[in-house]
């Protein structure tokens, strides 16, 4: 084989590595968001498309979830402040789905090769499990803050409202409705 064509088998493969699963530039702008990261958009309208859940709930809860970081994991827990006891939980990727709830997608949806560090895949099961909300609970898709409630109490958690006795968790669904609204009126802007 010549230099050249080494080189080449070598660039293809790397570039089929990985990738990047550092956060965007600017998380605080929709707009700045989709120019920087094409494929992001591209995946969240595909998701819109198959599910209905509007391209700004995703990115609110994406954001809240993962800051865009595809490789995302919750943090280690420790006893006595210095032995290593794990992860808080299984969550992983840009949706933090939990390996029960993404082994029930990838049951469910057919996606069998789906992983939750490539944003497609993400944003699908994202899609699939607020659709599910919608037509079990009710939840209007374009509901961020009951969604995201949904999303992270579990649709039985929410059902039995436990999302009520946690301050906390409200004050952050607030901040995931504040910021999807943000993102709307942004993504409305930068389509003219």
């Amino acid at each position: 084989m010549n230099r050249f064509l080494k080189l080449a088998i070598v660039g293809l493969v790397a570039s089929c590595g990985g990738g990047s699963y550092k956060a965007p530039r600017n998380l605080e702008n929709a707009c700045a968001l989709a120019a920087e990261r094409p494929a992001y958009m591209r995946a969240m309208k595909a998701t819109e498309r198959r599910w209905g859940i509007p391209v700004y709930v995703q990115m609110a809860t994406i954001h809240q979830e993962s800051k865009f970081i595809g490789d995302a994991k919750t943090p280690h827990r420790y006893a006595l402040g210095i032995i290593p006891m794990g992860r808080q939980s299984s969550a992983y990727g840009y949706s933090q789905a939990l390996n029960g709830t993404w082994e029930d997608y990838l049951r469910k949806s057919g996606n069998r090769g789906a992983r939750r560090d490539d944003i497609r895949d993400a944003t699908d099961f994202m899609g699939w499990y607020m659709n599910d909300s919608t037509r079990i609970l009710g939840i209007s898709k374009q509901d961020a803050a009951s969604q995201y409630l949904a999303y992270h109490e579990g649709r039985s958690g929410f059902a039995n409202g436990s999302h009520r006795s946690k301050p906390w968790l409200l004050n952050v669904a607030n901040k995931v409705s504040a910021r999807s609204e943000l993102y709307r009126l942004q993504l409305t802007s930068c389509r003219r």
